[in-house]
Order: C-alpha cells, then structure tokens, then sequence
C-alpha cells in the first residue's frame, strides 16, 4: 500500500507545487505516519535539487552589477508623489501637427487618421468586386458542369 501511494506521483506533484490543498493534507498526514513516504519525498526533493543544478544556467558577470545598480538607483531615487501618476493627460486631435488615435475616451467610438477612411472605404469596395467575382465564377462553373453533363448523356445515347 506504501509502495503504490509513492509511485502513484502524488509525491511529485507535491514538490513541482502542483498538488492541492487535500493531496498536500493527505501527504503531510502519510509522510508523519510512514518514515518510507518521508524518506522517498527527501530523495524525490535531492533529485529535484541535482536537475535544478544540472541545467542550471550561469548568468553573464555583468548581470550583478545591473541588478545593483538597478538596487542603487531605487534606493537615491527620491520618493515620488502618487497623485501625479494618476493624472492622465488628454491629447488633442493634433499635436505637433500629426494626429493621434484616441485611446481612453468616454465615447464608444474611435478616431482614426483622415486617410485611413480612405483605406478602409477601398478595402470595403474591393471586397465587395472579389465577392461580385467570386459569385459570378462559381455561377460560371456551375452552368459549364451541367453542360458538360448534358454533353456526357447525349454521348452515353449516342453510343447505344
């Protein structure tokens, strides 16, 4: 009974942190009772550890140095005022002489550049002129296969 509670991967499953809330109580209960499910979850965790080391990777020297420079510019930078990140700036239709899409807006629509209407009225047209084609092709196909049926009986009665 042992042996199959161990090789059933509830001991794995606890060490990845995949396993649930009744499975890590049902664990910590069999582990306090049974010195083998305590002794196969310690050799489990040092095989775990081994891999971890095995395919661990060195980070670049250069790696400390920013992460405390990163710490160090944390640490001087002076504290800032949280009201001041809350204010949102609105930007006008133009600014700099380019206009912009407005992103946050009470309103439920959206402005665009002038010349993307332009764009999308042409990508709506010639959308409309592939499905005209599209429709008359396959009217085409449609007639010239009933054709070529009528021709493949009249043969097959031209034959007997």
């Amino acid at each position: 009974m042992i042996r199959e509670y161990i090789d059933s991967g509830i001991l794995e499953t606890y060490v990845m942190g995949v396993a649930s809330d009744q499975e890590v109580k049902e664990l910590m209960r069999m582990k306090a009772k049974y010195p083998e499910i305590k002794e196969a979850l310690k050799e489990l965790e040092l095989d775990m550890e081994r891999i971890a080391d095995h395919m661990a990777i060195t980070p670049p020297p250069s790696t400390w140095n920013k992460i405390e420079q990163e710490i160090n510019d944390l640490i001087v930078r002076p504290e800032t005022d949280p009201e001041q990140f809350t204010q949102r700036e609105n930007f006008s239709s133009k600014q700099n002489g380019n206009q912009y899409i407005e992103v946050e807006s009470e309103s439920s629509h959206m402005r665009i550049h002038k010349n993307w209407k332009w764009v999308f009225a042409a990508v709506f047209v010639l959308g409309k002129i592939f499905l005209g084609c599209a429709i008359y092709f396959y009217l085409e196909n449609r007639q010239a296969q009933e054709n070529i049926n009528e021709l493949k009986t009249e043969i097959r009665q031209l034959k007997k």
